[in-house]
């Protein structure tokens, strides 16, 4: 009775998860083709504007509507926190695939070189990465691309390392099976569920990452629209027009919390 209620408040948790995240992807996909106003538009008889009919979410201090561009600002901060996922995703796959698979020497520079990368914080990092390749959308994918690396080389080094002894490796060598071969069509696979749960929580991380550089201002850069840097914009306006910085930090609550309920499922699927 115990396991079954908490399958029940799994179930529901992930519902809940994949709910939240359908609601904010439905905010970037619909945004990609159509805005209810240009982003980037100002208009001076339009400034700090409570929510009404013609602006949901009210309008910010350059009488731009925030609707519009939470609807944008979504769709940056999903896109550069995908890549950057997917930067550290193969680098590290590859980098965790070999040093588990051979061990060695490389297996232990490499390692030491993660265990030096992850006693900093990955912010400090992302700042030094860009302080010396510079602001902007595409630096801040590659800075923080690079930061991801480390983690997803860990979990798939882990993985390798308890696959490559089981029985269905063995019968592979003994078929004649290559190294690589073995490595990336049987090793690989078997890895998905841990691999699964690092890629929502690094898009989880990715996010809040992007958001924290934006807001920073070494992130997206004006006129584009970023939920980081509204949220920037907005702190100077929490009196006057606290719509401006409850849009894009609810649009932030909603990804993060949904991002975290799926991962804590697929984490507890695969444990």
């Amino acid at each position: 009775m115990a396991q079954q209620k908490r399958s029940i408040k799994k179930n529901r948790s992930l519902i809940v998860g994949i709910v939240l995240v359908s609601i904010v992807l439905l905010f970037v996909v619909v945004g990609l083709f159509w805005t209810p106003y240009n982003p980037t538009q100002m208009s001076a008889a339009l400034k700090n504007k409570p929510p009404s009919l013609t602006h949901p979410f009210g309008t910010d201090y350059m009488g731009r509507d925030i609707l519009s561009r939470v609807m944008e600002g979504a769709g940056t901060t999903f896109l550069i926190s995908i890549v950057t996922v997917l930067i550290g995703l193969v680098c590290g796959t590859v980098i965790g695939a070999l040093t588990g698979y051979y061990g060695g020497i490389v297996d232990e520079l490499l390692m030491r070189l993660n265990d030096t990368l992850t006693s900093f914080p990955s912010i400090l990092l992302a700042l030094v990465f860009v302080s010396v390749i510079g602001t902007g959308k595409y630096n801040i994918v590659i800075a923080l691309g690079i930061i991801f690396i480390p983690s997803f080389a860990r979990v798939v080094r882990s993985e390798f390392i308890v696959q490559k002894e089981l029985d269905y490796v063995r019968n592979a060598k003994l078929l004649g099976a290559g190294d690589f071969r073995i490595m990336f069509v049987h090793i690989l696979p078997n890895t998905k569920p841990i691999l699964l749960s690092s890629i929502t929580i690094g898009l989880n991380n990715a996010i809040l990452a992007e958001a924290g550089m934006s807001y920073l201002s070494l992130g997206v850069q004006p006129p584009d629209p970023s939920l980081g840097r509204m949220l920037s914009e907005a702190q100077a306006y929490l009196l006057r027009a606290p719509w401006f910085a409850m849009a894009p930090g609810m649009m932030i609550v909603l990804t993060v919390l949904g991002f975290s309920l799926i991962s804590e499922n697929i984490k507890g699927s695969a444990a």
